[in-house]
């Protein structure tokens, strides 16, 4: 069985991911064939691109049922990355479809009365601990990541979020809910950083 299976359903860096993983000597798959995915010690859902184009893939035959059965049902732990962590939640302003509502949240637009601050954002950013969690394990004071995006997750309870990010304003950029967690950055990117969340994750 395999560490983890990283969901192939059409969008995200899934090669970088492999590859980060690989690259850091913890065993990985990328599938999207339910039985793998049905067997799957951990779950990383990654994301580039718009809502409802994910969710409608992730609804086109059974692979929805299947996550919901695994997250849900057998709490296996889930790590969403940039898109992949706003699909956890209820909705996005970008788009019309429901998410996976794993998460009481909703995702919004960055709207900014200072023009001189470019959306998408991208770029490096520091983080803060919201709380404390194994996935977090070892992480360093200044520890920063590599965003792009649009759009950010506001959680309707705070306990949801696990750290925090400013730009503009403070916004949400890893959510915790029991197994289900997310991170808005990409730590496929984020060089040591980035391995360290996925050591710690792989460790879960």
């Amino acid at each position: 069985m395999h560490k983890i299976t990283i969901i192939d359903y059409g969008l995200g860096n899934l090669g970088s991911i492999y590859n980060m993983l690989r690259h850091i000597g913890i065993e990985s798959q990328i599938t999207s064939n339910l039985t793998e995915i049905g067997n799957a010690d951990k779950l990383i859902l990654p994301g580039v691109g718009s809502f409802d184009h994910g969710m409608k893939n992730l609804n086109d035959g059974t692979l929805k049922e299947i996550l919901n059965y695994k997250v849900k049902e057998q709490f296996t732990p889930i790590l969403g990355i940039c898109l992949g962590m706003q699909l956890l939640g209820n909705s996005s302003e970008e788009g019309k479809e429901e998410g996976l509502k794993w998460i009481n949240a909703v995702t919004k637009k960055f709207n900014f009365e200072d023009t001189s601050l470019k959306i998408p954002h991208m770029g490096w950013n520091y983080v803060s601990k919201t709380k404390d969690h194994p996935l977090l394990n070892d992480m360093e004071n200044d520890t920063r990541f590599y965003f792009v995006h649009s759009y950010c997750v506001h959680c309707a309870n705070k306990t949801d979020e696990l750290l925090s990010c400013h730009y503009g304003v403070d916004f949400t950029c890893a959510v915790l809910h029991d197994n289900i967690m997310g991170v808005q950055f990409h730590p496929e990117k984020s060089h040591r950083y980035g391995m360290q969340i996925f050591k710690n994750f792989a460790k879960l």
